[in-house]
């Protein structure tokens, strides 16, 4: 399980994100570079990381579920997941 403060970093980045989308947008439409480079670092979408809803793990991330390999294992096999079971033959 990720620490509490990575899992709030993640967080802070998704919505300085979506807050800059709209300013991004226009400015690279605009071709004004020197502005897109003022704006805040973490307001670029390329540092996001997908990371699990549950857990906050960054790696075997189900993008379909939003939530890591182990935790949708965990949920599959306890049946939380509905018409998901685990593979037998």
């Amino acid at each position: 399980m990720a620490k509490e403060s990575v899992k709030a970093r993640q967080r802070k980045r998704e919505r300085m994100v979506a807050q800059y989308a709209e300013k991004r947008a226009a400015l690279k439409a605009a071709g004004d570079y020197a502005a897109l480079d003022e704006l805040p670092k973490n307001a670029s979408p390329v540092r996001l990381h997908n990371r699990c809803q549950m857990t906050g793990r960054p790696r075997g991330y189900s993008r379909y579920f939003g939530i890591s390999r182990v935790a949708l294992r965990d949920m599959a096999l306890n049946g939380m997941i509905p018409g998901l079971k685990k593979a037998s033959w």
